[in-house]
């Protein structure tokens, strides 16, 4: 959805920016203490633990400690609450997920505005969405499962990390496109529905590599397109859903860095130089491949753009599938 450039590229250009004396005029100050990373999901799960590689990694390039506080509940609006009330100096930062997108069409009553309260800053990465099938399916391709879901609408049981995350939008965005009908089971998170993909309770389950891929080399499923651009450095045997005649299907879970609405740009651009650099570092990359999770590092302005895209594509998503908050 955004352009994919070279981080090293991206890193090096925004630093040549900051050096002018305009922007280091404008961020003299910053940071003069210690920067608060509001993680808007709870300790061990893939973002948090993309957020803990990258924290120290930040913090040596800025020159202050990053620290890693979770603020759970809300789908990562209780998260975006604190982060939306801080004062837009820069040492309060908000690392949340694609649920950003989707939390102004499902969530009433917040206390803030996702479109107006926070300053994008940069997209860190992404942790592409499979589908995948039982490993005793007849199912061997995209075309096999749209013909088997059209033969028998509503009777293949499908799995996802949970109620409007990315595995439920990419199913429902498969079956619009498609013109298919499934039964959506959502499971509190992705290795529980690759538990009971493995056993055979589930015919299918559309969830993220990470937890898919593990079941899939132990011979328990059977991954059949990724829902990425291109194909992925982790599985390159597995089609994307274009190579496999359905184009358009690219919804991916993803981890980024926002801060409130009103903190300078100078700031901003700084923060993307410093997540461009870390995401290059050997050892980062190294850990992020254990992940599955792809390094991005998207500019403000490529970011902000992908957001205001994604909250209108997801919405209308969210709307025509009939999803709605658990």
């Amino acid at each position: 959805m955004f352009e994919r450039r070279r981080m090293l590229g991206w890193a090096g250009a925004t630093m040549g920016v900051l050096a002018g004396p305009r922007a280091l005029r404008a961020q003299a100050p910053w940071p003069n203490r210690p920067i608060r990373l509001i993680v808007a999901f709870a300790a061990g799960g893939a973002a948090d633990s993309v957020a803990r590689v990258l924290a120290p990694r930040l913090g040596d390039r800025l020159g202050q400690t990053v620290v890693v506080e979770n603020r759970t509940g809300g789908s990562g609006s209780n998260g975006g609450a604190l982060v939306a009330q801080a004062a837009p100096d820069g040492h309060t930062l908000l690392w949340d997920a694609s649920s950003h997108l989707v939390n102004p069409s499902l969530l009433k009553g917040l206390s803030f505005d996702y479109a107006t309260a926070f300053l994008p800053v940069t997209l860190a990465t992404t942790f592409p969405q499979v589908l995948a099938v039982k490993a005793d399916s007849p199912i061997r391709s995209v075309a096999e499962f749209i013909a088997a879901a059209k033969a028998r609408p509503g009777t293949l049981n499908m799995g996802t990390q949970g109620n409007a995350t990315a595995g439920h939008l990419a199913l429902a965005q498969l079956q619009r496109l498609a013109g298919i009908e499934v039964t959506h089971a959502p499971y509190r998170g992705g290795a529980d529905a690759a538990r009971d993909l493995a056993a055979g309770v589930l015919d299918g389950a559309f969830i993220t590599v990470l937890s898919a891929g593990p079941i899939a080399d132990s011979g328990r499923a059977r991954l059949l397109a990724v829902a990425t651009e291109s194909r992925i450095a982790a599985r390159p045997d597995v089609p994307t859903f274009a190579e496999a005649g359905l184009p358009g299907l690219t919804i991916a879970e993803w981890c980024a860095l926002f801060a409130p609405a009103g903190t300078p740009m100078g700031i901003a651009e700084r923060l993307h130089a410093a997540t461009a650099s870390a995401l290059a570092d050997p050892e980062v990359k190294a850990r992020l491949d254990g992940l599955v999770a792809v390094p991005v590092g998207s500019s403000p302005a490529d970011f902000a753009r992908f957001v205001v895209q994604g909250r209108a594509e997801m919405g209308t998503l969210v709307r025509e599938a009939g999803i709605r908050a658990e």
